[in-house]
């Protein structure tokens, strides 16, 4: 460790690095999310579906993310179990104006709350009832009810509306979520 790794380490403002697994639902908005978080001259004007997974770096308050955009297409789902070991938060992003497919997004939420390799574990979980700009888009009280979010008693969850596209309620998420796994570093 050099001399500056050892004094930002006493002084308390090492830069942390964590991991973060991004999903939910194909066209909830994830890679439009994570294109919010680059810096401008990285951003993307167009966003394509995401086939497998994609991964994206951004920063807030000296926490370094490493995003993984896991495709949220049927067939590509069963990849999202094979990044939870290595996870240190869980970004789950739901179209909250895609009331038909609510079942099915709260089906893949139950299969990842009770996969081994998160069960155990208090990593925090972000949810983003993403497109409240859609008239037919229910608010995040009516999502997190959709979801039973309230039977999760054993992780920090946080759930906020957000636009993607216009970036509305993305940074009160982040920040929660830097906020939880800053504590969790500190715990451990």
């Amino acid at each position: 460790m050099g001399f500056f790794d050892k004094l930002a380490n006493i002084l308390g403002i090492k830069k942390r690095e964590c991991n973060v697994l991004v999903v939910g639902l194909d066209n909830s908005g994830k890679s439009t999310i994570l294109n919010h978080f680059k810096p401008d001259d990285q951003k993307h004007s167009d966003i394509v579906p995401t086939v497998g997974f994609n991964v994206e770096r951004f920063k807030n308050h000296n926490v370094g993310f490493t995003a993984f955009d896991m495709s949220g297409q049927g067939r590509y789902r069963n990849l999202w179990e094979h990044y939870y070991k290595d996870c240190q938060g869980i970004v789950f992003v739901v179209d909250s104006s895609d009331k038909l497919r609510m079942v099915v997004a709260k089906d893949e939420l139950d299969m990842l709350l009770q996969h081994p390799d998160i069960r155990s574990r208090k990593i925090p979980i972000l949810f983003f009832a993403n497109k409240m700009d859609q008239r037919e888009s229910m608010s995040s009280v009516k999502v997190s009810q959709t979801l039973g979010l309230e039977r999760i008693m054993d992780k920090p969850w946080h759930i906020c509306a957000s636009n993607a596209v216009t970036g509305e309620g993305l940074h009160e998420g982040v920040e929660w979520l830097t906020g939880q796994i800053k504590e969790n570093v500190e715990r451990s």
